[in-house]
């Protein structure tokens, strides 16, 4: 019982233990690159910082309000960039730990997902980076009055910290929404979905992306619409994505099909060869069958045929002739 239990356990320790360096490598990875970034983080602080710093101008500045709010902020930035860095070794990994058990083909129609993920997410970061952005920024800063003989000036005075939070929100809310066509083809590969599905609740769609831009983003008409547009966008590319996933499912399942038919015919050929060859066997000794009967039957007719034998005939006749002689001596002595 043990043995038995030990042999069913260490197929799942081998892969725990696969499982386990990968990560450990992931990890490493991660902090590897988190360390260089760090050594990096002023100008990476710097190119997040540009879109705001375009519109507000060099004479303007950011301020924080907590003894330790720079150095944290600077650790996120830090983290958040050596995720970017380091994706593809997580990625890689990953692909590593999950190919070995996947088919051929499965294996190539995953492939392209790996490799349009991290493509996409960098896609609907500089979307939001070049072009959402510089808008939203442009729109937040007109409410900014100079005052006068009636108020006080209004004036931003940004938060390092807030701001940070503001800027990872929107790429990483960009960047998840740009995986939409990833999801649903992977969806449609697996039968979930379908193209007519997907195309029949299109107006569900626009309502959901809208309002899902409208949790994600910031609330200003802007941001909302330059996220809702393209995810629109992406949803009418993952119905294509589908249509071309499920030809060539279909051409895939009817190749299959030729083939399996194929090897029937195959087979029922070679069942009627059997068939053929034992029936000729069967001829064949039928064949010898007839012949052994004709070779009795011709025996039997020379049998009959042959003339038959006179001793019987010949000693009836030499007893008889024996007799009349004994008879001829007794009637001389009388």
């Amino acid at each position: 019982m043990n043995m038995q239990s030990d042999d069913k356990q260490m197929p799942i320790m081998e892969h725990l233990i696969e499982l386990r360096n990968r990560l450990t490598w992931a990890v490493l990875a991660l902090f590897i690159t988190f360390g260089i970034c760090y050594y990096f983080v002023e100008d990476i602080y710097g190119f997040l910082v540009k879109p705001l710093a375009d519109v507000m101008g060099p004479d303007r500045r950011m301020i924080y309000t907590a003894l330790t709010e720079v150095f944290f902020t600077y650790v996120k930035v830090s983290f958040f960039a050596a995720c970017f860095v380091s994706a593809p070794v997580f990625l890689g990994q990953l692909w590593a730990f999950v190919a070995p058990g996947l088919y051929k083909n499965e294996r190539s129609a995953f492939m392209p997902f790996l490799f349009a993920t991290p493509i996409l997410f960098l896609a609907g970061g500089a979307l939001v980076y070049y072009l959402i952005m510089p808008l939203a920024w442009k729109f937040f800063l007109s409410f900014e009055s100079a005052g006068g003989a009636s108020g006080l000036a209004i004036q931003l005075e940004a938060k390092v910290g807030e701001y940070l939070a503001l800027v990872m929100k929107l790429i990483f809310a960009f960047g998840l929404c740009f995986q939409l066509p990833v999801l649903l083809t992977l969806m449609a590969r697996a039968g979930i979905v379908t193209a007519s599905s997907l195309a029949k609740r299109r107006k569900y769609a626009v309502v959901i992306a809208f309002v899902f831009a409208a949790v994600l983003t910031p609330p200003d008409l802007i941001s909302q619409v330059g996220l809702a547009i393209p995810i629109i966008i992406l949803y009418e590319i993952s119905i294509l994505m589908a249509r071309m996933s499920e030809r060539k499912r279909a051409k895939r399942e009817a190749e299959e099909d030729a083939e399996l038919d194929g090897d029937d015919e195959d087979t029922d050929h070679n069942k009627d060869d059997v068939d053929t060859q034992g029936s000729a066997a069967a001829a064949a000794d039928y064949g010898d069958d007839d012949d052994k009967a004709d070779d009795k039957t011709d025996f039997k007719a020379l049998a009959g045929s042959a003339p038959k034998s006179d001793k019987p005939s010949s000693s009836r006749s030499l007893g008889s002739a024996k007799g009349d002689d004994d008879e001829d001596d007794f009637n001389s002595a009388r």
